[in-house]
């Protein structure tokens, strides 16, 4: 067993045009300043990190991390999830997914794609400069509009799709390979990886690539009414990260997992900040104690009712009081009468 390292924070959610949310320095002294102990960096957000450097050059990144550490903070992650949207998109959502890419290839699907396969590449080299095994992205989707089968799909549409989506991405697996780096893809409803079934069907289609492996978050699995636990048991395997994230999920008369197009907080399933909501957080961080999850606990906050800034402490202090320090004896090692293989021969009388 291994003790999961944390609590870290994700910063997307926090980064904006005012101190001390606007620069690397002054965020990373920030969540510090909350009780955390390391940062999951949102590489399109150019306030905090320049990609393309980091991609480029090793002196930037030491002075990346060292800006971090000096700050009390260790560097977990990078994440690529905005870019990796855009790695596969169906028509019906370029214009709504136009904002996540740079406005030169607004309007332009094919250069659009071209630039987001670029940029998680980008941010793989960068992940290995700054030396960082793991690095979180979401797969886009193909199929997404056809997510109910009505009308009735045609014989072989989402077999196509996906067929598509891993010739997407087998070239940049290959590449997170050279890099030493896994691609851990967050299991999320808008992807067409946004389950364990749908995760399989990729997995199956790039070969069962090393590198292909999963963004664990429970709160995605609470709204779609999936075992988040029995989920960690059966893809131990496959979980290179995790985002703690609580919600809750209260169908009621009116609603259940779809939500009848209400706002977050109108909707039965909804995203809470940890403590708030459903997920039996004793169990999940039990599991990943249970099954050797080394990387990091890494909260990501998202609540439709609660300020941020409070999300985020409250956050630190929930991630410290359930992460597992692992036990390196047996609790019942005092009553050990010590044996040999002729004793225990003797004990289940065989001669």
């Amino acid at each position: 067993m291994k003790t999961i390292k944390g609590p870290a924070l994700f910063l997307a959610q926090f980064a904006g045009d005012e101190a001390p949310f606007n620069s690397w320095a002054s965020i990373t002294k920030w969540a510090a300043d909350c009780g955390y102990l390391g940062v999951q960096v949102p590489s399109w957000d150019s306030r905090l990190i320049d990609l393309e450097k980091a991609a480029s050059s090793k002196t930037y990144c030491d002075e990346f991390i060292g800006t971090a550490r000096e700050n009390g903070v260790e560097i977990t992650e990078l994440s690529t999830h905005l870019q990796g949207q855009l790695v596969a998109v169906h028509p019906a959502y370029d214009t709504a997914f136009d904002g996540f890419a740079a406005p030169h290839v607004h309007g332009n699907p094919a250069a659009r794609q071209a630039w987001a396969v670029d940029q998680v590449k980008l941010a793989l080299a960068a992940s290995r400069n700054l030396g960082i095994s793991a690095h979180a992205t979401f797969s886009g989707a193909l199929a997404w509009p056809y997510v109910y089968p009505w009308p009735q799909r045609p014989a072989g549409l989402i077999e196509t799709a996906f067929d598509e989506l891993a010739r997407r991405w087998r070239p940049i697996l290959d590449y997170a390979e050279e890099m030493g780096v896994d691609v851990c893809y967050e299991i999320h409803p808008g992807e067409d990886l946004h389950d364990g079934i749908t995760f399989e069907m990729f997995l199956e289609r790039v070969n069962g690539h090393d590198r292909c492996k999963m963004l664990y978050d429970p709160s995605h699995y609470v709204l779609q009414c999936l075992d988040y636990l029995d989920n960690i048991d059966i893809y131990k395997d496959r979980i290179g990260m995790f985002h703690v994230k609580d919600a809750e999920f209260n169908p009621t008369g009116r609603q259940g997992v779809y939500g009848g197009y209400q706002s977050w907080v109108d909707r039965a399933g909804r995203f809470r900040s940890l403590g708030d909501g459903q997920v039996d957080f004793g169990a999940v961080f039990s599991k990943m104690a249970a099954n050797d999850f080394d990387g990091w606990a890494v909260v990501e906050w998202e609540c439709c009712l609660k300020h941020p800034e409070d999300g985020a402490r409250e956050g630190a202090d929930f991630v410290k009081a359930h992460i597992i320090r692992v036990t390196e004896k047996a609790f019942d090692d005092f009553a050990d009468g010590g044996s040999d293989e002729a004793a225990n021969r003797k004990m289940l009388g065989i001669n």
